[in-house]
Formats: C-alpha cells, structure tokens, sequence
C-alpha cells in the first residue's frame, strides 16, 4: 500500500486549505485511513481519521468542528478540509493506512506518505 499526501501550503490564520491523500494499494484492499501531524520539536499526534466506507469518522478535540475529513474511494483518495485555521495548525501532514487497534495511535497503522507541510501565518 503506498500513500501519497499533497496539498500543503502556506495559508493566513482564518483561512482555508485542503490537502489530500492518494492511496494505491492490491485489489481488494480496504482500510481506514488517518491524518496525523507533526509539528518542530513535537511528537506527531493525531487529527482525524475515516473508516474505509466513510460512514464513521473521529477527529481530535484540536480541530474538532474545524476540519473535515472525507474520500472518495472511486478516485482512491482521502481529503482534509481545514478551516479556520490558527497557527498552532503548523505541521507537517501525513497520512496513514490503518492496520489494527485503536485510531489515535500511530503504532497501529502500518503504511505512511511522506507527509506535506502546512504552515499557517498570524
């Protein structure tokens, strides 16, 4: 399974980006996919996730009613809509094919993209 994020950027606080996950994997396969981030000096932590028919979705209290994560399996990927965003949104974003286990840690998911950077300015 590989994973592909894109979309980073630089956006003013109170504004809006999406970034997106192009998931390829064997034929067949099906996971939940998540978005973690990753900012300097921190340890990457979770930001939401969706299950693989997109009907169960779960979002940190961070960015819970801020960001809304969906995919669209018929083009294979998963997007992040971010909204009103602040500075302390600033990270690098990854995305993560899910294996086993709870959602909000990284240790369960097995497949990782190579991130993109978000940086949003006061």
């Amino acid at each position: 399974v590989q994973l592909q994020a894109s979309g980073g950027g630089l956006v003013q606080a109170g504004g809006s980006l999406r970034v997106s996950c192009a998931v390829s994997g064997p034929p067949g396969s099906s996971y939940a996919i998540g978005w973690f981030r990753q900012a300097p000096g921190k340890e990457r932590e979770f930001v939401a996730v969706i299950s693989w028919s997109g009907a169960a979705s779960y979002y940190a209290d961070s960015v819970k009613g801020r960001f809304a994560i969906s995919r669209d399996n018929a083009k294979n990927t998963v997007y992040l809509q971010m909204s009103s965003l602040k500075p302390e949104d600033t990270a690098v974003y990854f995305c993560a094919a899910h294996r086993t286990g709870s959602y909000y840690y990284t240790e369960n998911y097995n497949y990782w993209g190579q991130g993109t950077q978000v940086t949003v300015s006061s």
